[in-house]
């Protein structure tokens, strides 16, 4: 279990958060293979080294090809970032991507209830 993270690891959590989120949609949905991405969490490392980013992706079915097509632009995304965050951070964090799977886990338990 993560313990809990620091004010300063929330707000730059937040702010990576709100940064990722507006590079990804000025890309387009051409970009990420017709498929809207949602940044639904950033973790920062205490050293602030590290960043943790949780995407989810719709429709689901399209979420190993857009995994893909981040995961081969991470180099491009984190630039970007340090473009738009570099006069806050010393150092731009290290973006680790993790597919956040809860609002299929969501629409599995409501179909589970409708049965």
């Amino acid at each position: 279990m993560d313990k809990p993270q620091s004010t300063r690891q929330l707000k730059v959590g937040r702010e990576i958060q709100k940064e990722l989120a507006e590079i990804i949609r000025s890309k387009g949905m051409a970009w990420a293979d017709g498929a809207m991405v949602t940044v639904s969490e950033v973790r920062v490392s205490p050293d602030l080294s590290v960043a943790k980013v949780y995407v989810s992706i719709f429709p689901s079915g399209k979420q190993e090809s857009v995994m893909g097509i981040l995961s081969e632009n991470l180099r491009s995304l984190r630039g970007e970032l340090g473009a738009k965050v570099g006069k806050q951070l010393r150092i731009v964090p290290e973006l680790v991507l993790y597919l956040d799977t809860s609002l299929d886990y969501a629409a599995h338990i409501d179909q589970l209830l409708k049965q």
